[in-house]
């Protein structure tokens, strides 16, 4: 069965974040998820998730500047040395919280430049995947469709199998992202079942909105009803609630799954 994982960079925006980790356990949740924790010290995140007894069970390594439009730096070749400090910072935090998977973006590329790219970021995955194995983390990499995200690098789902198959690491895995899947190509079921023997994390968001399951044009009941019968895994919630965000998890009753 699978166990559903509330993303606090996305959900209850309305307080500030770490009075968010008090929110997902009034709403019975276990698990959480981020997406940059390193704005908040160790202390701060561990003092929060133990005095309101959940796990979080994924974030990102830092992306660079996000806020001059870094979305990653795994695929640019005059930032290695930035990326190893990332990976360095990543693996600092997960293991003194837990954490045992970190999600490595790639960065946005100019179609020009995306061979140079590939390269470079299968080399990157390479060392991270082997840095974070001494730790016992897993590394993810996710594809993430071209509307919300223009120029990002790793934007196909078969193209991020291909280049998992070339790093051939067994701690470097797949994030599906039921969203970017179906804005991309469509057909998330199947996709999912092409691609389930190398997925390690699942996210979830309707289409077109990227609101909460049963807000746009994706069959929730559907996907998690599959997913509660075949993956054991955790289910990530990064959405953003189309109102409040304590009123955003009505789909839960909708679809009959717990979490």
């Amino acid at each position: 069965m699978s166990k559903f994982s509330v993303n606090l960079s996305t959900i209850f925006t309305e307080d500030p974040f770490l009075e968010r980790f008090n929110k997902a356990r009034n709403h019975g949740f276990s698990y959480v998820e981020c997406q940059f924790p390193y704005v908040h010290s160790i202390e701060e995140i561990q003092k929060k998730l133990n005095q309101h007894q959940l796990s979080m069970v994924l974030f990102n390594l830092p992306p660079g500047n996000w806020e001059k439009g870094d979305r990653g730096m795994a695929t640019d070749a005059s930032r290695i040395q930035e990326f190893r400090s990332s990976v360095n910072e990543g693996i600092k935090y997960a293991a003194a919280l837990d954490v045992p998977r970190i999600h490595c973006m790639a960065g946005i590329v100019a179609e020009s430049d995306k061979d140079t790219a590939r390269d470079v970021y299968i080399y990157n995955l390479y060392y991270a995947g082997k840095e974070m194995a001494k730790h016992g983390l897993t590394v993810l990499i996710e594809p993430i469709n071209p509307f919300d995200m223009p120029g990002y690098f790793l934007s196909d789902i078969y193209q991020a199998a291909q280049i998992l198959k070339t790093v051939a690491l067994p701690n470097v895995k797949l994030q599906f992202d039921f969203y970017h899947i179906q804005r991309i190509h469509g057909n998330t079921l199947s996709i999912y079942q092409q691609f389930a023997d190398i997925i390690d994390h699942i996210q979830i968001a309707d289409v077109p909105g990227r609101h909460q399951p049963c807000t746009g044009e994706m069959n929730y009941q559907e996907i998690l009803q599959f997913l509660n019968n075949l993956y054991d895994g955790y289910i990530g919630l990064e959405y953003t609630p189309s109102g409040k965000s304590d009123e955003s998890f009505e789909w839960k009753s909708l679809t009959r799954i717990g979490g």
